[in-house]
Order: C-alpha cells, then sequence, then structure tokens
C-alpha cells in the first residue's frame, strides 16, 4: 500500500502485511493490559511478625494474670507488632509470545492509518532546538497533542518538544503500544516508518 506524504505530492511504498491488518480489539486489550502490567515495579513489602525485630521472650506468664494468653510483643494484635497478611514483592508482568505482540502493534498502526490518525513527514529536523520553532512545525501539521516518532533520538527535536504539553517524542526502535493508543496524533517521518516497518514485519 501507499501512504502520502503531508503536504507533498510523493507517496511512501509499504508492506500490506504491516499497515493494513484487520483491527483485533481482544489482542490489542491484551497488549496494552500486558505493558501496563509490566511497568509496575511491584515492590510493596511489609514485615510479619517474623520479620520484626524483637519479641523472642513471652511477655508476661500463660496463667494467673487475668489477660488473654500472649506469646510474643510482635504479634499482629500488639501495637508496634507485625502485619497479619504483609504484602510481599510481586511481579505483575503478563506473558505475551512475540507473535502476538508483532500481530497486536500491526492492528494498532492499521487502525492509526485507517482513522487518519497516522501522519507520515519527508523528514523531522529542525535548525534550532527552540520550542517555538516546534511549535510552529506541529501547527503546520494540524497536531494539537500527540506522539513524535523519529529514527534515532534528534537532540533537537527532543528539547524543543519537552515544555509543550502533550507532545511527546520517542525513537520509534522503543514505541510501545500504549504510547500509540494513548495519544491523538502520531507524526512519523520517512525513515522511522521504514523502521517502523522492519521492526513489525
Amino acid at each position: 500500500m501507499d501512504i502520502s506524504i503531508h503536504n507533498s505530492s510523493e507517496k511512501v511504498s509499504v508492506s500490506d502485511d504491516s499497515f493494513a491488518a484487520e483491527f483485533n480489539e481482544t489482542l490489542v486489550h491484551q497488549l496494552v493490559v500486558s505493558f501496563m502490567s509490566a511497568s509496575r515495579s511491584g515492590t510493596k513489602a511489609q514485615k510479619t511478625r517474623s520479620d520484626v525485630s524483637g519479641g523472642g521472650a513471652k511477655p508476661f506468664r500463660q496463667k494467673g494474670t487475668g489477660r488473654a494468653r500472649a506469646g510474643t510483643i510482635r504479634s499482629p494484635l500488639w501495637r508496634s507488632g507485625g502485619v497479619t497478611f504483609a504484602a510481599r514483592p510481586r511481579d505483575f508482568s503478563k506473558k505475551l509470545n512475540k507473535k502476538m505482540y508483532r500481530a497486536g502493534m500491526r492492528s494498532i498502526v492499521s487502525e492509526l492509518i485507517r482513522q487518519d490518525r497516522l501522519i507520515v513527514v519527508d523528514e523531522m529536523k529542525l535548525a534550532e532546538p527552540k520550542t517555538k520553532l516546534m511549535i510552529s512545525r506541529m501547527n503546520d501539521l494540524g497536531v494539537t497533542s500527540g506522539l513524535v516518532l523519529t529514527d534515532g533520538l534528534d537532540s533537537s527535536v527532543y528539547l524543543a518538544a519537552r515544555n509543550i504539553p502533550q507532545l511527546m517524542v520517542m525513537d520509534v526502535a522503543i514505541v510501545d503500544p500504549l504510547s500509540l493508543v494513548r495519544h491523538e496524533k502520531v507524526v512519523v517521518d520517512q525513515a522511522a516508518l521504514k523502521r517502523l516497518e522492519e521492526r513489525l514485519s
């Protein structure tokens, strides 16, 4: 298939398998959930009665005091004691096969094209790392909020965009499904588009 380059009569040819795939909502949902789950640190931790220091001696004798029996001052019933069902570090990641991941990414990119949310430009370069220049460039493209994909992270483009709310610049080699789904528009230059095609094939 051919994709038109913005403000140009030229077109760039890409693979139908990668950019004209059917939208699989179930697979895309799995992909986004898997990515978000893997992003969780899972480092929450609390101490059980065995983790809290102290409490080795029985606080008072078993019988004759009129109080409930107690074996340790670190019981969860006591102040400064352990936690009954203490949280432990855990891994939230969900397994997703490589084939499923690529198929899901193809589905997302293809849907972006069908919805006219993917804008292809000839080249994404700026003379200087100035926010004003980046805003002007985005206005020319009709983009108020979106994702800019480049082949390798260009420092001028990145520095010019980092002060603009709701505009994100990312290397196409590390683009993730959540970034593609959550942004209204995705701007990609020709070099990045070819790199994306290699990733999806």
